[in-house]
């Protein structure tokens, strides 16, 4: 079996497309397309889109025969295989919504896993349902009290018998699909974006942030239920006609080293990770291993998460460097679902920069000096440079009275552009939440800008918030990396109010290895750091809960650790973890 051709045949377009439907109708009629390697790494599919898009017409005359209204919402459980990508644009020339659902069980298991489909089913209102094999007892069991008119595997849609009607897909301000944020502070929440947003940002993802072009192919494991592999690894390259190889969530977590493997068969130059990614990966990669792979061609390793912590890239370079990896592929982006994909991205082909400033400044003024003597970490805090805004967005940072702020002035980011969502699917109050007057969108996210550059330093509702001061959390938790015997990507940090009233860090620490003079040495690092107390919990693996999208969510972690406290008579906790400690 041989993969989809590098080369389209065609003219790459980037723009003029008023749907997503006939920007498929465009790469159909080049010799590129979608290609997906199994657990051992080995191609298993190959989709062309001119296949995609006869098997997507086709399910859309059936998909059709059903008789649901213009605009019902299709749940679609997006494993990483073949079903994905024909459900999606069968919805988009029926004239139907998809919705993409997890396909994995990050939320602690089978039951929190149909709970969580039957959340997301109620919300968004489906009709219809469909999973592979793999998941349909799942999504069985979270639709046994919901009557939707039919869910099933392919086969049961594939049954059907065609529609004569003329097919209408969906274009201009109709919605192109319901897209769940990933849930890290609070339930997710159905983002409807618009055929018209949703191709605007395609567009400056591939002119403005990442340069697109001819002989550009993409390597992806990232969900499809994320809006960074649904946008960014699905859409970009059917938009843009240019090839992309698949492995699964699942695979790449267990076998990290297959990322690299087809990265390295297929030539790839596109390839993105939030920085957990990267990390994963560097641990399973020996010297030798680096020998065998060939990176040179990887010229964009996007970057994207809630804050960058430069670590992690630099000692994957490192280990990669025999391969050929160039550092400066590395380009950090900011953006989320409310947008599509993307806000910022840092400039290509360049060193990305760390921008270092004064921590008490930052602390107790939430202002961004820089600092030139470096020589002292504690005295310190590194935010990476995200980029400048892409062309059609404003960027402005307000204070909590909504009051617009100067440069280097740390407070909430605010953004408008084409590209934002028409808002929260069926929930005006959370819609009014974030959107503001002037159509402007309070992202939830903390942050500050040098002129158009933005440097992403917290979400709003993470920021733990001790006599007054600001602590980031991702502070706490970095501090705690630099230990020994402490994992990359494997601490939460957070607060929780004491019965006194009064605020207290915690700082849950997953080891293998739980001894009592790490717990002695963190303590002593967040005292000599940042002047506060901090109750430290170590942790068996996995005990820190993830997203859907992969990503440690504090607010979970948080509710976690109050779950399993009790509070002593000095309004200390006491959890049943074996291995705690208090500092």
């Amino acid at each position: 079996m041989t993969p989809t051709s590098r080369k389209s045949g065609i003219t790459n377009r980037t723009r003029g497309f008023k749907s997503l439907a006939e920007a498929l109708d465009y790469a159909a009629q080049g010799e590129t397309g979608l290609n997906f390697y199994d657990g051992s790494g080995s191609l298993y599919h190959v989709m062309s889109y001119s296949t995609l898009r006869t098997e997507a017409i086709t399910l859309a005359k059936k998909l059709k025969s059903l008789g649901l209204d213009r605009g019902a919402r299709v749940g679609i459980v997006a494993e990483t295989d073949p079903l994905f990508p024909r459900f999606f644009f069968g919805c988009q020339y029926a004239g139907l919504i998809p919705v993409s659902m997890p396909a994995g069980l990050q939320m602690g298991g089978g039951e929190a896993y149909v709970k969580q489909l039957q959340r997301m089913l109620e919300s968004c209102g489906a009709d219809i349902a469909v999973a592979p094999e793999s998941h349909i007892g799942f999504l069985e069991r979270a639709t046994k009290n919901n009557k939707l008119k039919l869910i099933g595997t392919p086969e049961s849609f594939d049954s059907l018998q065609p529609s004569p009607e003329i097919l209408q897909p969906l274009s201009g301000d109709d919605a192109a699909y319901l897209q769940y944020t990933s849930g890290s502070t609070r339930f997710p929440r159905g983002v409807e974006m618009t055929q018209t947003a949703v191709l605007s940002n395609l567009t400056e993802i591939a002119e403005v942030g990442t340069k697109i072009n001819n002989n550009d192919r993409l390597v992806s494991w990232l969900p499809f239920y994320h809006d960074m592999g649904l946008v960014g690894c699905f859409l970009v390259p059917v938009s843009t006609q240019i090839s992309a190889d698949y492995l699964s969530p699942r695979t790449f977590a267990m076998r990290p080293r297959l990322w690299l493997k087809v990265l390295s068969e297929n030539k790839g130059t596109i390839s993105s990770a939030p920085p957990f990614g990267y990390e994963l990966c560097t641990t399973r990669v020996r010297l030798s291993d680096a020998q065998r792979y060939d990176l040179s061609n990887w010229r964009v390793a996007c970057v994207g998460a809630e804050r960058i912590n430069p670590k992690p890239l630099k000692q994957f370079a490192k280990a990669l460097q025999l391969s050929g990896f160039n550092p400066k592929a590395f380009q950090p982006c900011y953006g989320m679902a409310e947008v599509g994909l993307a806000v910022s991205f840092a400039p290509l082909n360049e060193s990305f920069f760390a921008d270092v400033v004064r921590k008490r400044e930052m602390t107790d003024n939430s202002m961004a000096i820089p600092i030139e003597n470096k020589s002292n970490d504690h005295d310190t805090l590194t935010f990476v440079d995200c980029g400048s805004v892409m062309p059609s967005y404003d960027l402005s940072i307000r204070d909590e009275n909504e009051i617009e702020l100067g440069d280097r002035q740390c407070g909430r980011i605010w953004v408008r552009g084409p590209s934002v969502m028409k808002g929260y699917y069926k929930d005006d109050d959370a819609t009014r939440e974030v959107m503001k007057e002037g159509d402007w969108l309070d992202t939830g996210d903390i942050g500050y800008k040098i002129g158009r550059r933005l440097f992403l330093t917290a979400r709003a509702k993470d920021v733990i918030i001790i006599n007054g001061r600001n602590i980031w959390p991702q502070d706490l938790e970095q501090l705690a990396e630099d230990l020994p015997g402490v994992r990359l990507g494997a601490i939460s940090a957070f607060s929780v109010t004491r019965p006194t009233e009064e605020e207290l860090a915690v700082l849950v620490v997953e080891s293998r290895n739980a001894k009592p003079d790490l717990t002695d040495a963190l303590a002593s690092a967040v005292k000599a750091a940042f002047g506060i107390n901090c109750f430290i919990e170590l942790a068996p693996p996995r005990t820190l809960p993830r997203t859907s999208s992969g990503k440690l969510s504090r607010t979970r972690a948080k509710s976690d650790f109050l779950k399993r406290t009790n509070w002593d008579a000095k309004g200390m906790p006491q959890t049943d973890i074996p291995v705690r400690a208090q500092a």
